[in-house]
């Protein structure tokens, strides 16, 4: 027992700083209609042939007007669920707006889904890191429905291809050298 202890407390510890809950109203992870399988390892991609359509996403932009991922077809779309009270989330969004500006000549088009926050505090947060592409809010995560991802913990992030279907998908936070590869490489598709 004095051995379990410990490794439990370890285990607890690495998954609380892994990963931000974002509590009850996350998306199902059971059995139901939008169970996902499984993350893609971080930097690969879902093989073309086995890549599944992402769905009817949309939702409204925090400063107003709508967003919908059918309006960037023949674009590659990241897509970084994220809250401002996340840990994980703070620390890679610097790195995801640099890859947004180095990739955007390219067909590569970002957009931030804030989930779990109030509107002021994701707009503080969107000030504050200097994030230059848009951003959804969607406290109650109804996007993450349309995308059939589960949000059990934030941040999650996902690549859509320029057909609109999705080529990765990583839960828990990502690097410079996770993403820009993809995006990259996503980017040379035709």
């Amino acid at each position: 027992m004095k051995r379990v202890l410990p490794a439990a407390l370890v285990l607890v510890a690495a998954l609380t700083i892994s990963a931000c809950s974002t509590g009850h109203n996350a998306v199902d992870t059971g059995t139901g209609k939008f169970r996902y399988v499984a993350a893609t390892k971080k930097g690969s991609v879902i093989a073309p042939a086995a890549r599944k359509p992402a769905g009817n996403v949309h939702g409204d932009l925090i400063d107003g007007g709508p967003w919908r991922l059918s309006d960037h077809l023949g674009k590659v779309v990241l897509i970084n669920f994220w809250a401002s009270w996340c840990g994980p989330c703070v620390i890679e969004s610097p790195m995801l707006n640099q890859v947004y500006l180095e990739t955007k000549a390219s067909g590569v088009e970002f957009v931030g889904l804030d989930v779990k926050d109030q509107r002021g505090a994701a707009r503080a947060f969107i000030t504050h890191n200097h994030m230059s592409y848009p951003m959804v809010y969607d406290e109650p995560a109804k996007t993450a429905l349309q995308l059939r991802i589960p949000i059990a913990g934030l941040p999650v992030t996902v690549v859509i291809d320029r057909q609109g279907r999705v080529a990765a998908a990583y839960l828990g936070a990502v690097t410079y050298l996770d993403i820009k590869p993809v995006v990259t490489k996503l980017a040379a598709e035709r």
